[in-house]
């Protein structure tokens, strides 16, 4: 949505949560939004906006949530080795990493992450928390996943961050604003693996 004046509305992402969708559970949001990555073309877009995921099927989370941090880090390594085949033969992937320092101890290990991810081909930059405060008249950006002019999807968690699903969005005067905003944050953020070097790699282990 573009106001008279040119610029992004900037209640583009409340029409999100306005619009009509449809809700699916965990595991059916998972098989359909792989199916759909793996058909998609283009560019997908991904917007993280909460700086706390409750991720227990990650080793390397619960090694950095019991204070193991040396070995949480030596998990990803682990991870590293897979995560070229989520990327070779795909759409490419971009993600938007909106950061709110000081870091919580979940994004300081997720940058760990994320830096291994763009490694294998991944574009992922980093936009300050500041950058979207215009977006957030009353709520946090949604997190969002956006695979065609007709297809995306909220991806839903409950106040401990813990993944619930997600909701299907098919209509494209709700989409299309949306990929316009998440573009121009695109492009004002720092290639993440660049943020990671200078401001994650130095940090000591965080805390619990």
């Amino acid at each position: 949505m573009v106001s008279l004046t040119g610029h992004l509305d900037h209640h583009v992402f409340q029409q999100v949560r306005e619009a009509d969708g449809t809700l699916l559970p965990q595991e059916a949001y998972n098989r359909e939004f792989r199916a759909a990555y793996e058909g998609a073309r283009g560019v997908v877009w991904k917007l993280e906006r909460a700086q706390h995921f409750h991720e227990p099927y990650e080793p390397s989370w619960v090694a950095m949530t019991e204070g193991e941090w040396h070995r949480s880090l030596r998990l990803i390594e682990d991870m590293r080795r897979a995560f070229p085949a989520e990327y070779e033969g795909f759409a490419e992937f971009r993600r938007i990493r909106v950061v709110d320092p000081p870091l919580t101890p979940y994004m300081q290990w997720e940058l760990h992450v994320l830096a291994a991810r763009a490694e294998a081909g991944e574009r992922a930059r980093v936009v300050r928390a500041s950058a979207v405060r215009r977006y957030e008249p009353s709520r946090p950006l949604p997190e969002l996943l956006i695979l065609d002019d007709d297809l995306m999807y909220e991806v839903l968690y409950d106040h401990a961050g813990r993944h619930l699903g997600g909701r299907r969005l098919t209509d494209p005067r709700v989409i299309g604003p949306c990929r316009a905003a998440l573009a121009d944050l695109y492009d004002q953020g720092e290639d993440l693996p660049a943020y990671h070097r200078r401001e994650v790699v130095p940090l000591p282990p965080p805390g619990r």
